[in-house]
């Protein structure tokens, strides 16, 4: 069936007026105008389509609602929007084509990355013949809306399985009805991918975010050129920086606290013919304990997650990414290599990169910068929405 405009009555009919701060947002080209920030709300349900005006009633565009989310509209178009599916459908068709022309040697990326890709609440992943599909807000959980999705992602990639990657704090936070992680389309829901010429299985309803962190993708490929000797790998997951360097250093371990992660790291080691040492550990006491044992590495990678969930998290964040960093930096030998990410948002680049130099002065070591990475480019960065550039990526050359 055919998916129905919305009829112009409609459309005219929902729509809120902003304050003056939140039209300054929209045309500083942010997307997102938060709850606080509307001043008059008509004839609005949960996930509509709205048409935006400023406090002298200034048309500014159409964004899609939200009735729980502190984030009350998103803008999807800075004009008029008379069918929603249909711009949907095209926005993924023009996602694709962009990967197309960015994304190499790999064929598990990134496809949809929100609001970078101007779909706000929509996160599409490919991995090799199955795609992943995550919907993080009211207005991209309705029935046509969904329909378009799946329907588009079929026509333009033909993938054996599309699936649904299910968030439930988000739902529950969109008050939307609980789902289960589920097949949308096709029959397929596992399959093996590479990134780098590195082999993986991957299981659409197993494992963290959609599954892989297909955003390091290219920091893999760039570590692996500098690492070298004896080399490890914290909160390795389920193998991703320890599979790349695995090729150019003698000896490698990859630690992590989850076992069904390094479960499938060693299933993924066995499917590349490499052999690791995987360890299940909590990273900070193992490091700690290494330290102290004057244990000694020429590549140590520290991958952790997110330390600053929230603003109120940033000083107990810095405290643990220094505490990180000093470990490591004492277990190096002279011409190591460290490699330190931070995939928290709330802790900018300066202030990641200040916190690593604070424990490179306590450690009493020399740092150089080799290269300052973020996402892979299939995550693009909006210059205008600071939200979308949130992964840092160092690799440093330690001297005493």
């Amino acid at each position: 069936m055919p998916n129905k405009p919305i009829s112009s009555a409609k459309l005219a009919e929902c729509s809120v007026k902003i304050s003056a701060r939140g039209a300054e947002r929209l045309k500083a080209r942010h997307p997102w105008v938060y709850r606080s920030d509307l001043l008059e709300e008509k004839s609005i349900a949960q996930g509509d389509m709205v048409r935006v005006h400023d406090q002298r009633g200034k048309f500014l565009g159409t964004a899609l609602y939200s009735s729980s989310s502190q984030i009350a509209i998103r803008m999807i178009s800075h004009g008029s929007v008379a069918d929603l599916p249909a711009l949907i459908a095209e926005r993924l068709r023009d996602a694709v084509q962009y990967r197309k022309d960015l994304v190499a040697n790999t064929d598990a990326y990134r496809i949809v990355f929100s609001e970078a890709d101007f779909l706000p609440g929509l996160i599409v992943d490919r991995y090799n013949d199955v795609l992943t599909v995550q919907i993080l807000t009211q207005a991209m959980d309705t029935s046509a809306v969904r329909q378009a999705i799946v329907r588009t992602l079929t026509e333009e990639m033909r993938p054996l399985g599309v699936v649904e990657r299910v968030e439930p704090r988000i739902r529950e936070l969109e008050q939307l009805p609980p789902l289960a992680s589920a097949l949308l389309s096709g029959d397929k829901t596992s399959t093996d991918i590479r990134m780098n010429g590195v082999a993986f299985h991957y299981d659409s309803l197993e494992g963290q975010k959609t599954g892989a962190f297909l955003d390091q993708r290219e920091n893999y490929a760039a570590a692996a050129q500098y690492a070298h000797g004896q080399a490890l790998d914290a909160f390795c997951y389920q193998g991703g920086f320890a599979l790349h360097l695995a090729k150019k250093c003698s000896a490698i371990a990859g630690v992590d606290s989850s076992r069904p992660a390094l479960e499938m790291a060693d299933k993924n080691a066995a499917l590349n013919g490499r052999e690791v040492e995987w360890i299940e550990a909590n990273a900070f006491d193992l490091l700690r304990d290494y330290a102290a044992a004057e244990r000694r590495y020429d590549t140590i990678v520290l991958d952790p997650p997110a330390f600053a969930k929230t603003k109120r998290d940033l000083d107990k964040a810095l405290r643990g990414y220094k505490e990180l960093n000093l470990r490591a930096l004492k277990m190096l030998r002279p011409g190591g290599v460290l490699v330190t990410c931070s995939c928290s948002f709330h802790v900018s680049a300066a202030d990641f990169q200040k916190v690593v130099a604070d424990a490179a002065q306590d450690a009493h070591k020399s740092v150089r910068v080799v290269e300052s990475r973020g996402a892979s480019r299939d995550h693009p960065a909006l210059l205008n929405v600071p939200e979308t550039s949130y992964l840092k990526c160092l690799i440093l050359s330690i001297s005493n």
